[in-house]
């Protein structure tokens, strides 16, 4: 964080036709009803229809009524199937490996910066002591293997699902239900990190819809979807882009490249300035032609990636994505967000639209409530949510009710901070990828990589 709906139709089987026997009177083709009482009702009245003529009698007009019926009884399951398309993950993350051990995301060496000694950093993946202390940490790396492959299989369905015409509350609903699922949810210890971002457009980051959003995905829309999971506070940030008209491929293209030149420059010892120098250079090296107009990619240049910590999305250290950041050094054992933002506008992103993203002050100090709602509403985001970021759609989840003034009293305190939507100018486009990478001892993991990106 920096912060749709597949219709498929399920083909209804033919069933087949029985000729009629002796004296029978030969019926209209009907599908067999799946109740069980409107079957036997049917039993029933092609029992009585014995010696009788092309009359129906009273039974049979009842099993045809009950026929009709379960022609309906079909067709509102085919609305039921609609609702919830195949494909989705069903079985949690915990049940599909019971052993206990998470697949590894994607691992490679840490980069030799040019002023650390080399025979140093070239001993690391063999070295002894540094394969201890990487067999210490074994629980920690594993918790958050759980959290990515958490985070993979339900991007992966929503890749799928995600369509234009939907609207933005239908896709986080859906996302968040898969991943509470898959994270198998359970209060603090295992759940969502912060809420789906499903910034459009020129929005770059922070939007999800508040209840009674109308908005609807278009065709020719650009939306960045940004999601995390955790297990025990371990939290995995990471995001892609979806655009459905092929002439933003260049805008994706740039900012993957990007996201991956960041992830590739990242490591122990490596000074934070230069990863953003080279996340600039590649992004701003793409050009995207949109309605006969060039544009250069630029990053956003006042959003970039951050390390992390349990229960803390933004922990200290922030990765710029464009050159002349801060000279700090990565260091053993740090997790860090790599994200990238490009943009055809500015470049340059500012507060606007309605706020929905909310997050506890991770320092904030003790704070005395004057307002009784501010206290309950303080106590269900400390039972709920703690310092994980939050918004008004889980509050309603969780129960709260008519909590906005309550809210805002925790904002002005400085118990509560809001992180509105951010936006580069109106008409222009904004593109997001982003991984989780954990510095280890030995290597560098790319812990959320997947098939997809």
């Amino acid at each position: 964080m920096s912060a749709v709906e597949t219709k498929i139709e399920e083909p209804v089987a033919a069933v087949p036709e029985t000729a009629p026997a002796d004296g029978e009177v030969k019926k209209q083709k009907k599908p067999k009803p799946n109740n069980k009482k409107l079957r036997q009702a049917e039993a029933a009245a092609k029992a009585a229809e014995g010696g009788a003529d092309n009359e129906e009698t009273p039974k049979q007009q009842n099993g045809n009524a009950a026929s009709e019926e379960g022609d309906a009884d079909k067709k509102k399951k085919k609305k039921q199937n609609k609702a919830k398309p195949k494909g989705a993950p069903m079985t949690p993350i915990a049940e599909q490996f019971p052993d206990g051990n998470f697949p590894e995301g994607e691992v490679v060496k840490h980069p030799i910066p040019k002023d650390v000694d080399e025979r140093t950093a070239k001993d690391r993946f063999t070295n002894e002591e540094k394969r201890a202390l990487d067999r210490m940490h074994t629980d920690i790396y594993n918790e958050l293997r759980h959290a990515a492959e958490a985070h993979r299989q339900t991007r992966q369905y929503m890749q799928s699902y995600i369509k234009p015409g939907m609207s933005m509350i239908q896709i986080c609903e859906e996302l968040e239900t898969t991943a509470r699922r898959l994270i198998g949810e359970n209060g603090l210890e295992a759940g969502l990190a912060f809420p789906t971002g499903c910034s459009l457009n020129h929005c770059a980051a922070h939007y999800t819809p508040n209840a009674g959003d109308t908005t609807v995905l278009g065709y020719d829309d650009v939306c960045k979807i940004d999601f995390g999971t955790h297990i025990k506070g371990r939290i995995i940030d990471c995001a892609f882009t979806l655009a459905f008209n092929n002439k933003y491929d260049k805008l994706l293209e740039a900012v993957k490249d990007a996201t991956n030149t960041g992830i590739r420059e990242a490591g122990i010892d490596v000074r934070l300035c230069d990863i953003g120098a080279a996340i600039q250079e590649v992004m701003e090296s793409y050009e995207i032609e949109l309605d006969g107009k060039t544009y250069q990619v630029k990053s956003i240049r006042n959003l970039n990636g951050h390390s992390i910590s349990p229960y803390r999305i933004h922990s200290g250290k922030t990765v710029p994505i464009v050159k002349g950041g801060e000279s700090t050094r990565m260091e053993e054992n740090e997790f860090y967000a790599i994200e990238t933002f490009g943009s055809t506008g500015r470049g340059l992103v500012h507060d606007d639209m309605d706020c929905s993203h909310y997050m506890k002050n991770f320092d904030a100090p003790y704070v005395p409530l004057r307002l009784q709602s501010s206290k309950q509403l303080l106590g269900t985001i400390n039972k709920h949510f703690s310092t994980l970021a939050f918004c008004k759609r889980w509050l309603d989840r969780a129960g709260a009710t008519k909590y906005q003034m309550a809210l805002k009293d925790l904002c002005d305190k400085g118990v509560v901070e809001a992180y509105p939507p951010l936006c580069d100018i109106k008409g222009c486009y904004t593109a997001q990828y982003e991984h989780t990478i954990m510095l280890r001892p030995t290597c560098k993991e790319i812990v959320s990589r997947g098939s997809d990106y």
